[in-house]
């Protein structure tokens, strides 16, 4: 209710997109599985329920680093698995700090200014709506009432898997 609220352009058969008040929305959630999770719920609302909104493109998904690495005074971010690897390998592993964030509130304000929401740094998404229908369809899948349907989609992705985080 409160997201709607402040939207301000209603909701379902109801919205309105000339009442929405912000012409970019962005989501922020944790970089790892359980911020993918709610990342995931919000595109399905937002494609359910407020589709015009992301045809107008104003939604934006903000990209948190996973990691934090650290040599002496220097400091780089790592947003994905791939990412860290391609840093160790670049720079070499000796002397490196690694700090994993389980969650932004990890983060100091000034780490989530740098990383996340300044405007000259941070790293959005326009999300399409062919990303909000795959969300859409992949949230039916996981977690719809049809167990058959989610047990065919893990057995056929399982290999896939580099980092379980249950």
């Amino acid at each position: 209710r409160t997201l709607i609220t402040a939207i301000g352009a209603g909701i379902g058969d109801e919205f309105n997109l000339t009442k929405i008040r912000y012409h970019k929305i962005i989501t922020m959630a944790d970089a790892d599985v359980d911020g993918q999770h709610i990342t995931t719920l919000l595109l399905t609302l937002f494609f359910r329920y407020m589709r015009p909104m992301i045809d107008a493109g104003y939604v934006y998904i903000a990209q948190p680093p996973l990691y934090k690495i650290r040599r002496g005074k220097e400091t780089h971010y790592a947003y994905t698995e791939r990412q860290r690897e391609d840093l160790v390998k670049r720079l070499g592993d000796k002397g490196l700090v690694f700090q994993r964030y389980k969650g932004l509130g990890e983060m100091n304000a000034e780490e989530l200014w740098e990383t996340t929401m300044d405007p000259e740094r941070r790293l959005l998404k326009q999300v399409t709506i062919e990303d909000a229908a795959a969300a859409d369809a992949l949230f039916s899948v996981l977690m719809g009432e049809a167990v058959e349907p989610r047990r065919q989609y893990i057995q056929e992705h399982a290999r896939e898997v580099v980092n379980l985080d249950i």
